[in-house]
């Protein structure tokens, strides 16, 4: 632990309490499936914070963990997992570095800071919830619908993900598909013997890449990627078998996955893995609204919602979550506070 925030105190200020949290939640391993290693920290801050909280086992080593004060209205979102690898977290200047820095621990302290500074005004009424799962099966969104009972009063789901600090216009759906060639295994020296299965695989990737792009106003261009591709057995055989998976990011009425078993060649199979619908997000007077590249937990869990009113948003930028260089900026932190704090207030106007 570094010593600059390894001292037990107060940091009563917004921007050095966000930032000694931040650290210190970076500095748990929490990659999906090991987010139960946050819970002793997040038990300290929830409970500096007065909250009443309540833990949900979803599976071993995974739980979901809900923060109420008071009757709740607003509920706030995000997720505890961050994918792999782990990168321990640094301060440069005004930057964090480190592995969840924005995707997804930024958020909770761009939350949790904004939960913190309503209470001190006086302001209550709010539920926090952090799932688990979200970078992998979503297992913890699909739990937490058993919370519902808890936060059946809310008006509104603020989700928390790296969004520059625009509200997402919706996202895009998911769909995962296995694409799977067989051949006729021979020597190399004799390929007409043969019927070679990469090349019946690759014809049909590139079939697909030819396919024309929907767009849609709000949600984007409709894209897929060649997530991985393995074939053959050795180099001087002719492979007999070939397969490939592809992601693509879905647009509603899409057409990619008929395109697909249209366009595959004979003896190949398709399946389907995964499928997600896409969905929409309400605009709202005041509040700039902007597509965005990725997906998360917010079309399961705005289903806590009576209404099913929801809001993706939050600090930090999409372009740097996942990679080495992953960190936010704690000016970003602090605005990101003031969104969350501007969203809660509309909704607990309304």
């Amino acid at each position: 632990m570094n010593k600059s925030h390894s001292k037990k105190t107060s940091h009563s200020t917004g921007p050095l309490w966000m930032q000694h949290w931040l650290l210190r939640l970076c500095e748990v391993d929490s990659t999906s499936g090991r987010e139960d290693a946050l819970l002793p920290l997040l038990h300290q801050l929830l409970t500096e914070m007065g909250a009443e909280i309540f833990e949900q086992p979803v599976a071993p080593g995974r739980t979901n963990v809900l923060a109420l004060w008071g009757r709740p209205r607003v509920l706030f979102s995000t997720h505890l997992d961050t994918v792999p690898p782990f990168i321990p977290p640094r301060k440069e200047g005004h930057f964090l570095y480190g592995r969840g820095t924005c995707d997804a621990k930024g958020q909770i302290m761009a939350q949790l800071e904004a939960i913190r500074q309503m209470l001190g005004e006086g302001i209550t009424g709010f539920a926090w919830l952090g799932v688990v799962g979200e970078e992998t099966d979503s297992a913890g969104a699909a739990a937490a619908l058993g919370l519902s009972d808890r936060v059946r009063d809310c008006r509104a789901l603020i989700n928390g993900e790296p969004t520059e600090l625009k509200l997402a216009s919706g996202q895009r759906g998911v769909l995962h598909l296995a694409l799977r060639c067989h051949g006729k295994s021979a020597h190399s020296g004799s390929p007409e013997l043969g019927q070679d299965a990469n090349w019946m695989l690759i014809d049909w990737l590139q079939r697909l890449r030819t396919l024309p792009r929907l767009e849609d106003p709000d949600l984007g261009p409709e894209v897929w990627n060649l997530g991985r591709m393995e074939g053959g057995e050795a180099i001087n055989t002719i492979p007999a078998r070939a397969e490939a998976h592809v992601l693509a990011r879905t647009l509603p009425h899409s057409l990619f996955e008929l395109q697909a078993a249209d366009l595959q060649p004979p003896g190949a199979e398709m399946e389907r893995l995964l499928s997600e619908p896409a969905d929409r997000y309400p605009a709202i007077p005041g509040f700039e609204q902007a597509s965005m590249p990725f997906g998360s937990d917010a079309p399961q869990l705005r289903a806590l919602i009576p209404d099913r009113m929801v809001v993706l948003a939050g600090p930090g930028s999409i372009a740097v979550a996942h990679t080495e260089n992953e960190h936010i900026n704690l000016a970003e932190l602090v605005l990101g506070v003031a969104l969350n704090k501007r969203l809660a207030i509309h909704f607990l106007k309304d």
